[in-house]
């Protein structure tokens, strides 16, 4: 015999029974010999719970009651018993404002029985010998009403005496979840308690498989409905199974496999709209040893106790337990220091008050004398236990949840040494089961960025993006996502990654927005791995780092202004960062796509004595002193050049004014620990005092205004020399006070590093002590959208290994 178990969503109206009652006739024709435990069809417990709970209120609950009773007679079939059963506990918890677990197990039991005598019904119709089986008749309870623990032999007895009488062929279609007690009170086993009864009901009658019904293809790495990337297991051991079924795996009840183990019975996990699927199998066999999954237990608070007194005192522990066993409270998990001076441990929400008003009873004159200072609750907190994982190798998921702004309340070792426990707050259960998921299972690690910033930059980011989304997923293993693209006033928004489809409408489907609305979206959508892109040239939207960084965020940016400002706004910022643990690069600030920054952070970190930094640090001014050194023609023909080829910001005044140049240099001199303001930069302006002011238009009608200038510059060269505009950061750099920043025009050699530089490249010579007169030289690209969006892509890929 094969012991087949239904839930609610499988039975519910529609497609789900529908699909129910094909399967069962396909068993039968198939000569299959097969038992039915049903669940309530729906969300019948939950309507009837909704329905209790108004009526206890002194609410209006009759509306939905009959709401009730018009689903479950959907299929022509009237339960007058249990309606008016129903009618008459609703209405002495009307009048009485309040219920006891006895009244409510009998209401809950309800949604099970007419549920087995509707499908009981539905099989007779399509010519399936069955009958209605009340689980009440066959399971023997105590009297813990909305948790009552089954009496085995007197239950076995009854369900092989009830059996061993069942004509041959007939089908049973039992109850779920309810039992009896020796008086004929009803109970319940608990929530998800069917699945209990059908292992029970396997293990009585000898069964060769239990099949266990669901809406999902089996067990998966962690709940497919919170991580998307989550895989199904086709293969668990009893022993997985019951440490998953013990920390909240919603598939299993807490005690379903313990039936199973005692006669090995296999335990199938099928879906009942997908038939074709083989699903998850449970048995004795032992799988491979590691990770096998994660699963959540929500719907919990966190009890601890202190006290400076209870250091070396013989008897706290069993004080506790005692007073809580008292209240018939059951603990979950438990953890206590190593200074013991206090122990924290979990009950369920409701048993929260309770438990704390315990043990301040048991407790009271050690609060007189100072031994225990406190009892306090933390509600509504999660579990996330990891299956398989060992504390030796716990820190990578630890990190992670700590780079995500994710602080574990409480982390538990289970005995065995194989299963680590970590309590968070609720609303962040979701966003910690996908940091964790995607640091220790080998599917993909996602990434959500939010872009600021559409301009050419940004335009070309979100391009290459999405070039090389696949490939980055195939080589990396990583899954980057935009979840954000936001100009100055509108965003587009997609939780589950924004389409090329989509941005190519930015405009018509973005909506206005705040930093704040961008924010609450992110933890609304549980959203990880955060990483803000600032794309934009704006002096005010870095006011918005901080507050970014403070809600999970890690920023990646090519904007200069945050590095330039005050300095008492960039050590605000480091300082920020390294609070929350979060990681800001900008490598695209002083040289696009070249790894300058980085080049110089290592050296300083490792200590090397930096004793000069210098080089073409201007892309547009290298193709001006390039292309003019070379040629015979006025200044004013190259920057009109320059200026129709794009390579110059509109208003060119703000390339010659050297302003962009000393900002880069003031950068690269923060890196090496000095404190200078961008006011201590020697700047040489290149426009002519009397082209400084005015319109664009105006500027731009008097370019040629440069020429007799610059042409008098040139001619007053040594031989073989050519002009180059350069930023230099010299002198004593152990100090801010002995420290020189200088951005100026200089004739240097022709064959020197600074004078074979062609095009609008940009060279970096960076000198040490080590190296002496040989520098490290950098050179290459130093402008351009490609490039710079190419090094912010750079910058995302390094920022992602780093945190790994």
């Amino acid at each position: 015999m094969k012991i087949l178990k239904f839930g609610g969503r499988s039975l519910a109206n529609g497609k789900g029974l529908d699909t129910v009652l094909n399967i069962v006739e396909q068993k039968i024709s198939q000569g299959e010999d097969i038992t039915l435990v049903v669940s309530a069809r729906g969300n019948t417990t939950d309507d009837l719970l909704e329905i209790l709970e108004k009526a206890a209120l002194g609410e209006s609950y009759i509306p939905f009651l009959e709401n009730f009773k018009e689903y479950q007679r959907a299929y022509s079939l009237d339960f007058p018993q249990e309606f008016a059963l129903l009618e008459k506990l609703f209405e002495g918890v009307s009048l009485l404002g309040d219920y006891s677990n006895k009244i409510k197990d009998q209401i809950l039991a309800q949604g099970e029985i007419i549920s087995a005598k509707l499908i009981t019904h539905l099989l007779e119709n399509r010519k399936i010998r069955s009958v209605f089986v009340d689980s009440r008749e066959l399971l023997i309870s105590d009297d813990h009403f909305g948790n009552a623990q089954v009496k085995e032999n007197i239950s076995e007895q009854r369900t092989q005496n009830f059996f061993s009488r069942l004509p041959k062929g007939t089908v049973a279609v039992i109850t779920g979840f309810i039992a009896s007690t020796e008086k004929g009170e009803t109970t319940t086993l608990g929530r998800n308690g069917s699945n209990y009864s059908a292992a029970l009901f396997a293990n009585f009658l000898n069964a060769e498989e239990l099949q266990n019904f669901t809406h999902v293809n089996g067990i998966y790495t962690a709940n497919p409905d919170w991580v998307a990337e989550a895989e199904i297991i086709r293969h668990l051991s009893y022993q997985e199974a019951n440490e998953l079924a013990n920390f909240g795996a919603t598939i299993l009840h807490a005690k379903t496999i313990i039936p199973l183990i005692a006669k090995n019975i296999p335990l199938r996990i099928l879906n009942t709209f997908n038939a074709n699927d083989a699903g998850t199998l449970i048995h004795s066999q032992v799988s491979e040893e590691g990770i096998r999954s994660l699963s959540v237990l929500e719907g919990n608070a966190l009890i601890i106790l202190e006290g400076r007194g209870l250091l070396g005192k013989v008897g706290v522990d069993a004080r506790i337990f005692k007073a809580l066993a008292h209240r018939n409270i059951s603990v979950s998990i438990i953890s206590q220091g190593s200074s013991e001076r206090g122990i924290g441990f979990l009950v369920s929400n409701q048993d929260a008050e309770l438990a704390k008003t315990a043990l301040e009873e048991e407790f009271e004159s050690d609060f007189y004398t100072k031994d225990v200072s406190e009892v306090s609750i933390v509600k509504n907190v999660g579990v996330i236990s990891i299956v398989g994982q060992d504390m030796a190798t716990f820190h990578k998921p630890y990190n992670a949840l700590i780079r995500n702004q994710v602080i574990p309340l409480l982390i538990n070792n289970a005995v065995t040494g194989n299963n680590v426990s970590v309590v968070v707050h609720n609303h962040q259960l979701q966003k910690a089961l996908n940091v964790i998921h995607g640091e220790i299972f080998s599917i993909s690690k996602r990434v959500n960025l939010v872009i600021f910033g559409r301009g050419t930059v940004g335009g070309t980011l979100i391009k290459q993006l999405f070039e090389a989304k696949d490939d980055i997923l195939t080589r990396k293993n990583i899954s980057l996502r935009i979840v954000a693209v936001a100009n100055s006033n509108k965003v587009l928004l997609n939780p589950k990654g924004v389409t090329e489809n989509e941005y190519e409408s930015f405009e018509k489907l973005s909506t206005p927005y705040t930093l704040e609305d961008l924010i609450t979206f992110t933890k609304k959508h549980h959203l990880e791995n955060l990483i803000a892109v600032d794309a934009t040239a704006s002096k005010t939207f870095i006011e918005n780092y901080i507050q970014l960084i403070e809600n999970g965020f890690d920023l990646v940016s090519a904007n200069k202004i945050a590095n330039t400002v005050s300095y008492g706004f960039y050590k605000k910022l480091r300082k920020v960062l390294k609070n929350n643990q979060k990681q800001y690069l900008y490598e695209t600030n002083v040289g696009a796509g070249l790894p300058l920054i980085d080049t110089i952070k290592l050296l300083h970190l490792s200590g090397e004595n930096i004793t000069r930094i210098k080089g073409i640090f201007s892309g547009t001014l290298s193709y001006l002193f390039n292309n003019f050194s070379d040629s015979d023609v006025p200044f004013s023909e190259v920057l009109r050049t320059a200026i129709d080829n794009g390579y110059t910001e509109p208003d060119p005044r703000e390339d010659l004014c050297g302003n962009d140049v000393g900002r880069k240099l003031l950068i690269l001199a923060r890196e090496l620990d000095l404190e200078n303001e961008f006011e201590q930069i020697s700047v040489q302006n290149l426009i002519p005092k009397h082209l400084q002011e005015g319109t664009v238009e105006d500027f731009l009608a008097r370019l040629n205004e440069f020429d007799d200038e610059y042409r008098k510059i040139k001619e007053q060269q040594a031989p073989n020399h050519v002009l180059r505009y350069i930023g230099d950061l010299h002198g004593d750099l152990k100090s801010t006070e002995t420290s020189k920043l200088d951005v100026k025009l200089v004739s240097v050699p022709k064959d020197s590093a600074l004078g074979q530089v062609k095009g609008a490249d940009s060279i970096f010579e960076i000198y040490t002590e080590s190296y002496g007169n040989n520098p490290i030289v950098i050179q290459g690209a130093g402008a351009g959208a490609a490039v710079t969006a190419r090094g912010i892509f750079g910058d995302i890929l390094r920022l992602i290994e780093r945190g790994s």
